[in-house]
């Protein structure tokens, strides 16, 4: 779980990805104190787009190895089960934290060298320009009772991807993620949570 590599399921608490209802999904978020029109589900095609970007790069004519890796590496990154990426309102992204970034054994350790003493959280994950604010939200499915997003209405949106096969490490997650929101002070934020256990499940990528 440390690393951008499968995760070491058992020892972190992490069962193998299934699909589940809808219902399942509100009822799950519900008992992490997720609002219901906070929900949004990720769709399929999310990953879709990702490995035609892995693909690009593999068939480019780049010629630079270690430039072909990190762009690989990006890539990678948004491929983790356990996200949080903070757009401001020109849609740019200034923070994104991820499961592999994270480090700590036997649970990740979300809070490593106080990242997140601040809102936004100090940088983790190294930023990248492979998803944009507009980009995202189109691989979203709003659930019935989702809240509309008007993009520039916020100081911040704060994008959550979670899931529930992740167990624990889901549940510290969120904690500490709604933990830092309350720092945000004066800022205007909007939080989407975004779950990930059916497009994890249908796309086979675990």
């Amino acid at each position: 779980m440390s690393s951008c590599a499968p995760p070491i399921i058992a020892l972190y608490g992490v069962r193998n990805p299934k699909e589940i209802s809808e219902k399942k999904i509100i009822n799950y978020s519900t008992r992490l104190a997720i609002p219901t029109d906070a929900i949004s589900e990720l769709d399929t095609s999310y990953y879709s787009f990702l490995s035609s970007l892995k693909l690009k790069i593999n068939e480019s004519i780049i010629s630079d190895s270690l430039k072909k890796k990190e762009l690989k590496k990006h890539v990678q990154n948004h491929y983790q089960p356990l996200q949080a990426l903070y757009f401001n309102n020109k849609g740019i992204l200034e923070s994104f934290q991820i499961n592999c970034y994270a480090g700590g054994f036997p649970n990740l350790n979300w809070d490593r060298d106080s990242i997140l003493t601040t809102f936004p959280p100090k940088l983790q994950a190294p930023l990248d320009s492979i998803l944009s604010e507009s980009l995202l939200i189109s691989f979203l499915k709003p659930m019935p009772k989702s809240a509309e997003l008007k993009l520039g209405d916020y100081d911040y949106v704060v994008y959550v991807f979670y899931s529930k096969f992740m167990g624990r490490q889901n549940k510290r997650f969120i904690r500490f993620i709604q933990e830092n929101n309350k720092l945000s002070n004066e800022k205007k934020i909007r939080v989407i949570y975004i779950n990930m256990d059916n497009a994890i499940a249908l796309s086979n990528i675990w």
